[in-house]
């Protein structure tokens, strides 16, 4: 079964654009949030199959009211979370989205979030090409 799911979720995370760039994800999930919190994070590899570089510019979900892309960084001595406009791929390369580095911001969920249910997801490329997905919700794991 869990074999079926996750064959599932990569036919439905490959997108192909007009000059045939192929992207494709994998190991995607969104965490439950915390009880009492409205944000929560999104991970996943990012493959570019390509010989261009893709430009991720932006995400959304029917099941967040925003989404936005993020990466920790370290400066003055203090780690940070800071929105960013863009996460780059290169060509015949990937990119992961992780905790401690990019990741995806997504704030206040419109329905409870439950782990097993899958959310989409839509990608969204400087070219213009979009890759819709199917993230399953994770639990929050224990420190």
């Amino acid at each position: 079964m869990r074999c079926l799911f996750m064959a599932l979720l990569l036919l439905s995370a490959q997108g192909y654009a007009a000059d045939n760039t192929m992207l494709s994800i994998e190991q995607g999930e969104i965490r439950q949030p915390m009880p009492g919190r409205t944000v929560t994070v999104g991970y996943f590899t990012l493959h570019n199959a390509s010989s261009q570089a893709a430009s991720l510019i932006n995400v959304s979900s029917p099941a967040f009211s925003r989404a936005e892309l993020h990466q920790h960084s370290h400066k003055d001595g203090m780690m940070r979370m800071e929105q960013i406009d863009t996460i780059d791929v290169p060509a015949n390369g990937s990119i992961t989205l992780a905790p401690g580095g990019l990741h995806l911001m997504l704030f206040e969920p419109t329905t409870t979030l439950e782990p097993g249910q899958l959310v989409d997801v839509v990608l969204h490329f400087a070219d213009e090409q979009q890759l819709a997905l199917s993230l399953p919700v994770v639990a929050m794991p224990k420190r």
